[in-house]
Formats: C-alpha cells, structure tokens, sequence
C-alpha cells in the first residue's frame, strides 16, 4: 500500500517518518514529498584512469571528486555527464516502510534523471538520499542547491522487517551524510564459482 498525503502527514506528525528539516505543506503532495538539492556534488574524474574497477580497493573514491557550491551560485552539469548529489533532507524510516525516491516531472523535461536503478530505501533507513544525476538531454542544466529535485513516496511493507538497514552489520550507507561514492568491495565482485563442463 502506498501511502497518502493524510498517512503521511499523520506519519510525519507522530515521528513514524522523520524528514529532518520537516517539509511544509506545500512540499505534501497526493502521495509524496518533495526534498531538495545539496550544495554538493561527486564527479568522476579519473585522470589517465582506462577502467574503474570496483574490485580493487579505493578505486572508486579515488576517481572521484567532490565540487561544493558556493552560495547563490548553480551547479551546471553537462549533456551526458553523471554525478552523485544528495538531498538536504535527512529521512528516518521504520522497520515496516520502504521509500521510494522518484524524479519531478518538471526536472525530467529538462533532460535530468535523479536516480539509475537505486531507487529504493528499506525499512529503518537513517541518513540523506544519494541520487545519482544524469543528464540525458543536448543543453547544460543549471542544478540550483535548495530547488525541488524529487520526491519521497512510501510504501507499506506486510509487517516489521526482522534486520532493519540501520541494524545490518553489512550497512555500506548507513547514516550516510551528503552524496557517497560506491562502497562495493572485493567480496561483493567476486564471481561465483563454477563446475567444469565436460
């Protein structure tokens, strides 16, 4: 069940949901909650790098830079560039919620998608939203920290999940804090081994 604009607020108002800093109103929609840009950012830049090799320890971070706005100032990301931004908003989930984030509409008809594939924050969640930017269209885009760039919806799980996020030993992201690199390591690129065929 998705919630509604009166479950969310009733959600909200007894701290079943934290947002932090809390959303107006007027950032309320029907089924979601609109969250804003950061004033940073995390570009690839990898130098003489050929592969990016998730396998091997620190590459990921290492080819990565981080780019802060400065006040009053835009971030411009340009026609097929990708990089990792974060909401300013602080989400705080229970153990029987998951969140789904989604780009605006009115975001998407500039060329932007908010997220690839990550789209989903599991029960007990704690931390701000990565969102990984791209820009699809022929133009730069000027990215303002503070605009409206997606939405929240969230969704009712059956019951209690038995080990929330927040409770994983294995929780790569959790209490994250502005926008974060790939934490896959070694183990999670292993491939599985497998019998010879005769």
């Amino acid at each position: 069940m998705i919630l509604n604009d009166v479950l969310i607020r009733a959600a909200l108002e007894r701290g079943r949901i934290v947002i932090d800093p809390e959303p107006g109103d007027d950032r309320i929609g029907a089924v979601s909650v609109d969250c804003t840009l950061a004033d940073r950012f995390l570009l690839f830049d990898g130098g003489s790098r050929t592969v990016l090799d998730p396998a091997r320890a620190g590459d990921v971070g290492a080819a990565m830079r981080e780019v802060v706005v400065a006040d009053g100032d835009p971030f411009v990301i340009q026609p097929g560039q990708f990089v990792l931004a974060s909401t300013v908003e602080r989400l705080v989930l229970p153990d029987d919620l998951i969140a789904r984030i989604e780009g605006r509409s009115s975001i998407a008809r500039l060329g932007i998608a908010v997220h690839s594939t990550a789209a989903v924050f599991e029960p007990g969640w704690r931390g701000t939203a990565t969102m990984e930017l791209s820009n699809l269209g022929g133009l730069p885009v000027a990215l303002w920290p503070g605009m409206r760039i997606c939405a929240f919806m969230f969704e009712q799980v059956a019951g209690p999940v038995s080990v929330p996020y927040h409770a994983k030993a294995a929780a790569k992201y959790r209490d994250q804090h502005g926008p974060v690199a790939s934490r896959l390591s070694a183990t999670d690129c292993a491939a599985p081994r497998t019998a010879a065929i005769d």
